[in-house]
């Protein structure tokens, strides 16, 4: 499946504006997925079946109390999704959660270009554990090759995965509490243009915007689910 700089606001307007297709509009259609949550930064990812590997990601901004209240603010973006498709997630399944998740930080190979998440940047001692026997099972944790306490064969060297995780955001499935053998290490992450282990993949520079774009003072979440 394959987390602290504060960027001012308008660096993130600029790279909204960046793509023609992604300007906000009032009028726009309500959110694609059912919220009913308090927060003001919606990313749905919306695919047409529960077997499909695409979807499509939109940024939706709260623009006034009402559910219907929304404006784009940016997308619509192709996205990957799990090579299952799109459902109930595990350890043993590449399905991508369904579901309404909360993003709370982020973390990448390469610097943090703009987020105003908690950002963290990875290299091949930064791991994110799978293994479900362990303690740690669905969490972050600094070790090096090695010497970590916990299945490496069942984790995920972050720095060792290459371009796909030069910048993303976690997803915050299975998080609190976690439940292990539920699934991990769920990602908005960098597309290569092919199906996902469970994680939504997006091209470089569409991350880059939405990631300078999500703030969480306006405790953003991603909103996952079938057409």
């Amino acid at each position: 499946m394959l987390a602290r700089l504060t960027v001012a606001a308008a660096t993130a307007a600029v790279l909204l504006t960046a793509r023609p297709s992604a300007v906000s509009a009032q009028g726009a259609d309500p959110l694609p997925l059912p919220y009913t949550g308090n927060a003001e930064q919606v990313v749905a990812v919306v695919a047409d079946s529960s077997s499909a590997t695409t979807a499509v990601l939109t940024a939706w901004q709260r623009s006034g109390p009402s559910s219907d209240d929304w404006t784009v603010a940016y997308g619509p973006v192709k996205a990957f999704v799990g090579s299952d498709g799109v459902g109930q997630a595990s350890e043993t399944t590449s399905k991508t959660p369904a579901g309404v998740w909360t993003l709370t930080e982020a973390f990448g190979i390469q610097a943090n270009d703009g987020t105003r998440l908690p950002y963290r940047q990875v290299g091949t001692s930064d791991w994110w554990v799978s293994d479900v026997k362990s303690p740690l099972y669905n969490t972050y944790y600094h070790c090096d090759p090695g010497t970590c306490p916990f299945n490496e064969s069942a984790g995920e060297d972050l720095g060792e995965v290459g371009p796909a995780y030069d910048h993303a955001v976690v997803i915050d499935y299975n998080r609190t509490p976690v439940v292990p053998g539920a699934g991990s290490a769920f990602f908005l992450h960098v597309s290569n243009g092919r199906p996902t282990a469970g994680c939504v993949a997006i091209p470089a520079d569409d991350l880059k915007a939405v990631m300078a774009w999500l703030d969480p003072v306006k405790h953003p979440v991603t909103d996952i689910g079938v057409r």
